[in-house]
């Protein structure tokens, strides 16, 4: 195997950070309108490009370009501003606008805004970067495997450290330091300077919430209203937050448990103790034999992705493909499409998840924390826990940005009591990172998105009220569980690989 990678200490100071009355002291960028490229051709969406600093630290010296997409405010006279939008991934945004669209925003907020997406740095049509990831590279995505036994934490090591020499050394390796959340943040404000705009709402999800924390810390002064969904703790994807997978698949998991301990017809547990069980029944017999390519660690990752919808559709989706290895009956058709450049959204994700903060280099640490989060939470704790390329990174180039409580109080926080890739414990820690600046609306129901995406009338009417009105929450709220008036489980966020 490969020598290790050398890291290079190019840490800086916090003062070095370029503060957002730098970057308002440049020259405004302008966007170029240009056609759609043909995957992102949706009727309504006009797409443009425009330059900014590769390194805002020199901001008259190397740049790169950006592609931004805009859905038009359908009421001119109604409109107020732009919301900058983000899908979460990290991953591309081009399409979001519309996707929101069709997910339900409601028409007042699209008469209010021209809803903007964006292709983040390094990421689909923006200047993209590369991995030269192998097809089994790309195929094994961004969240580790299950380390079935202390030997798998070794053996990934090993595989990872190869991609993160790949990704090093690639031909877009000179970009490698750059690819961050803070300069994606820097970027957003370019992209309002740049619609002539002097203020920017922002609505993201997942992922987006730290870069949306990130944007409002920067600039404080050029956010209007920012609504953060599904949210990631305040210091981002860093170890800790990879690690918080675990325990968002036990918070979830029971949802799943109860619902298929009421549909007898899986024949996979009256109760949801019995369901829990015959999870780790499952694991333990494709661990020692996989069924139709099926391993442990692949049922473990699938029932991981299928925690993040809720509802009849999404469960009975999930319960198909348990039955399916229980019975060694064929399994459902996959009808998921794969991305079309894998390669650049698997890459970029590695480029900025790695270049944020610093991770634990010695495997040693990686075994003993799989080690404690198989008791701690032993569904998915050995996985969430496992290495990742970020061990064998190089130090980023800047300390990562502390979330800040100095500001206005225009950060509304919206977070399901349950959900599998961005708990509640952890969503909390940025609510108090936050402190006066924000308000928390907590909804009592599992999955993986909440405006729009869910059918809770109450967090959708708190969140409609507020872009729309600016009427945030005094203090934090909780939206009761309601009886879904559709099936709202085929609507996901596009952005989970």
């Amino acid at each position: 195997m490969r020598k290790s990678l050398s890291l290079i200490a190019v840490l800086v100071t916090a003062a070095s950070l370029v503060a957002p009355g730098v970057s308002s002291a440049t020259p405004a960028p302008t966007v170029r309108w240009v056609d759609c490229p043909a995957d992102v051709a949706v009727p309504g969406l006009e797409c443009g490009t425009l330059q900014v600093p590769l390194d805002y630290r020199e901001p008259g010296g190397r740049t790169i370009e950006l592609m931004i997409s805009r859905l038009a405010s359908g009421d001119p006279d109604a409109r107020r501003g732009i919301l900058l939008t983000n899908p979460g991934g990290p991953g591309p945004g081009l399409t979001f606008p519309a996707f929101l669209e069709f997910a339900g925003l409601p028409r007042e907020v699209r008469d209010a805004y021209d809803v903007i997406g964006v292709d983040g740095r390094g990421i689909g049509h923006s200047t993209p970067v590369t991995c030269d990831l192998t097809q089994e590279q790309q195929y094994a995505g961004s969240v580790p495997p299950y380390a079935v036994t202390p030997a798998d934490v070794r053996k990934r090591a090993e595989e990872v450290r190869d991609v993160a020499r790949r990704c090093t050394t690639s031909s877009t390796a000179d970009l490698l330091p750059h690819i961050t959340t803070a300069n994606t943040a820097r970027d957003l404000d370019r992209v309002r300077a740049a619609l002539g705009e002097r203020k920017a709402s922002f609505l993201g999800y997942s992922y987006g919430t730290y870069l949306g924390a990130v944007y409002a810390t920067l600039f404080p002064r050029t956010t209007d209203r920012v609504v953060l969904d599904s949210n990631l703790g305040a210091t981002g994807w860093d170890v800790e937050g990879g690690r918080g997978y675990g325990r968002g698949v036990e918070d979830t998991f029971p949802d799943f448990a109860e619902w298929l301990a009421a549909h007898p017809g899986f024949g996979l547990g009256g109760t949801p103790h019995q369901v829990r069980a015959k999870y780790f029944d499952l694991a333990r017999r494709l661990d020692e034999a996989p069924v139709q390519g099926v391993s442990g660690p692949l049922f473990r990752m699938l029932t991981f992705a299928g925690l993040y919808g809720t509802g009849d559709a999404a469960f009975t989706a999930l319960a198909g493909i348990w039955k399916a290895l229980d019975t060694d009956t064929p399994l459902p058709p996959n009808d998921t499409p794969v991305p079309a450049n894998l390669e650049n959204l698997i890459a970029s994700r590695h480029y900025v998840v790695c270049g944020d903060s610093r991770w634990p280099t010695s495997v040693a640490t990686y075994e003993r924390n799989v080690a404690v989060d198989r008791v701690r939470h032993p569904m998915f704790g050995a996985a969430a826990a496992n290495v990742y390329p970020c061990a064998f990174w190089p130090d980023p180039v800047e300390q990562p940005v502390r979330i800040s409580d100095r500001g206005p109080r225009n950060v509304l926080l919206v977070q399901n009591e349950r959900d599998p890739a961005t708990p509640l414990a952890g969503a909390r820690t940025l609510r108090r990172a936050f402190g006066d600046r924000a308000a928390m609306l907590t909804v009592d129901q599992g999955g993986h998105g909440v405006y729009v995406l869910g059918a809770n009338r109450c967090a959708n009417t708190e969140v409609t009220a507020y872009l729309l009105g600016g009427r945030r929450p005094a203090r934090d709220l909780a939206c009761a569980a309601e009886e879904p008036t559709a099936d709202r489980s085929h609507i996901r966020l596009p952005s989970a690989w």
